[in-house]
């Protein structure tokens, strides 16, 4: 039977969300008549069955993501900031299934569990709540993504993400007799089995924009001959090279075209000021991530992908549209600014927290070391202090700081000290002007929100804390000029006053200070607030001109299995 390729268009109102590292946004159910997408800020999960016109919205999924079929298609799964839920085709109630947060993509096995990507592990997640860990990640790695429970229950397909390029991630099988791992591919991911043939079948994974295909022998589990690119226009995210694609039991796959939303990874850096002008900056396009304005607003430290996958720290100066290289090639990300701006810490992956003076004369050096991810976010005003998070195990974030002091021109850190200890996904830390507050971010409500805390928590006030926003947001930043603090929320930036009363932090209702920023970037915290509180400084992929096609579009390929036993025989 012959391929069969047909774009639909979901619907002008549809809005699909940029490709993110937890899975495709996009599902087609095993016996392939209903659809599930995600749309709208913050996300919500739609159904619909092929044979009616219209969608219908799955109750209690606001903030849901990577939906998943049950292998007899009569419930959806999906991801939210608490973990892992799922809900009847028909609607009714969501049920929990783990209460773990950082899930990036699950499977169901035959007993009614889940086998999920979980943070550094992979863990079963059962309807009890209890949770199993079956593996963890090596030295070196960064996180599994989408496991896939394959036939027969004995083994779990995985892809394993390493820092830099897609074509450091390795494609793995988890055995689950005896816990022993083994790579089957380098360089790709969002790896699926599908059963094409009678007791055969062929294992497909995505490369960027390519998704290619090879004969897997279930018996061996390893793969047969050599991989051959079958889609080229797919959809995924830059920075984990997870596709946006789905495959039903009937041999339909549906998939986004990357087109339009800066898959090349190539974006523009801009001033925007809450009357939505834009002030391009003159540097070339690049792949740059968390922009950081220096404090004095003359420069923008940068976290930088190459195209050998290569991350760095730069610095720009637009005045002279210079850029100054401050790390080569490891994974060097998330840099900030001292107050005094003569210095930047940021991440290194399995070295921890490290310093770099910001003119560039010297090397970088440790400050904070782990093995264990680490993300500066914010100095104390006096620069006597820095806040950062630490990703657990489970991929949940916590909140530390470190004091500091400056030794021969370098900065020495102390012993850190736990800020919060919750459980939730805590992160993105800023202290407030005057050092006597600290904002961040939550799921503690199953939605990430922004909070305020009293820096140093006391005694007394320990378990205080004032909830800021109020439908959702994330990446606080305080402004330096009036008494407000501004958050993301969805592709806007919300501003919300504030007074003190006492020990009390007393917030006004939030409003929208810039409306429709635009995508920023797919790493929460795409921007950041200038010096004078007027304007903010975001990254904006480099979009091509179908770009609002490519938010309501999905391709569906027909008769997929045939084609591939065409394309890769499965031979004896």
């Amino acid at each position: 039977r012959p391929l069969v390729r047909l774009d639909v268009d979901l619907g002008a109102d549809v809005s699909l969300p940029a490709p993110s590292a937890t899975g495709s946004s996009v599902v087609i159910s095993p016996d392939g008549t209903r659809l599930v997408y995600a749309s709208g800020t913050p996300p919500r999960l739609f159904i619909r069955r092929l044979d009616q016109p219209n969608a219908v919205e799955l109750p209690g999924t606001q903030g849901a993501t990577s939906p998943f079929f049950s292998p007899d298609g009569q419930w959806v799964g999906f991801a939210a900031a608490r973990g892992a839920s799922k809900i009847s085709v028909e609607g009714g109630s969501v049920v929990p299934l783990g209460d773990v947060a950082g899930v990036r993509g699950a499977s169901w096995d035959a007993d009614g569990s889940l086998v999920a990507g979980v943070g550094r592990e992979l863990r079963r997640l059962a309807t009890t709540g209890v949770s199993q860990v079956l593996a963890a990640i090596d030295d070196g790695e960064l996180g599994f993504y989408q496991p896939q429970v394959l036939p027969g229950g004995r083994a779990i397909l995985f892809t394993a993400d390493n820092p830099g390029d897609v074509d450091r991630t390795t494609i793995q099988v988890l055995t689950l007799a005896d816990g022993q791992k083994k790579t089957v591919i380098r360089g790709g991911a969002s790896a699926r089995y599908l059963a094409t043939a009678n007791g055969a079948g062929h294992l497909v994974y995505v490369n960027k924009t390519t998704l290619f295909a090879v004969p897997f022998d279930l018996t061996t589990l390893d793969t047969r001959g050599a991989a051959v690119p079958i889609v080229d226009d797919l959809a995924y995210d830059n920075t984990t090279g997870v596709g946006q694609f789905d495959v039903s039991g009937t041999g339909t796959l549906i998939h986004r075209r990357a087109s339009g939303r800066g898959e090349s990874g190539q974006k523009i850096l801009q001033w925007v000021d809450s009357a939505g002008r834009r002030e391009p900056l003159p540097a070339a396009p690049a792949n740059y991530l968390l922009p950081r304005v220096s404090p004095d607003g003359a420069r923008v430290a940068l976290w930088t992908i190459g195209q050998q996958g290569d991350q760095d720290v730069w610095t720009y100066d637009p005045k002279r549209d210079a850029m100054t290289r401050l790390t080569f090639g490891e994974a060097n990300t998330r840099p900030i600014w001292s107050p005094d701006g003569r210095h930047l810490v940021f991440s290194r992956i399995g070295v921890g927290l490290l310093q770099v003076g910001a003119d560039g004369a010297r090397q970088a050096q440790a400050l904070v070391p782990s093995k264990a991810p680490l993300y500066p976010w914010s100095f104390t005003p006096d620069g006597q202090r820095l806040a950062y998070s630490e990703v657990i195990a489970t991929g949940v974030y916590q909140i530390w700081t470190v004091p500091l002091e400056e030794r021969s021109g370098r900065l020495s850190a102390g012993t850190p000290e736990l800020f919060l200890e919750s459980g939730f996904l805590d992160t993105a830390a800023a202290f407030s002007p005057d050092g006597r507050w600290l904002a961040y971010h939550s799921n503690e409500s199953g939605t990430n929100e922004v909070y305020v805390r009293p820096f140093p928590p006391s005694a007394s006030g320990q378990g205080s804390r004032w909830q800021v926003s109020n439908s959702g947001g994330t990446a606080p930043r305080w402004s330096r000029n009036g008494r407000e603090l501004m958050y993301q929320a969805g592709d806007s930036i919300m501003a919300a006053g504030y007074t003190v009363s006492g020990d009390a932090f007393v917030a006004d209702k939030p409003r929208v200070w810039i409306a429709a920023l635009g995508s920023t970037s797919a790493t929460i915290g795409g921007w950041d607030l200038a010096p004078d509180g007027t304007r903010v400084m975001v990254v904006t992929p480099v979009e091509s001109a179908d770009a609002t096609k490519a938010e309501h579009h999905v391709v569906f390929l027909q008769n997929f299995f045939a084609e591939l036993r065409r394309k890769v025989p499965l031979g004896k």
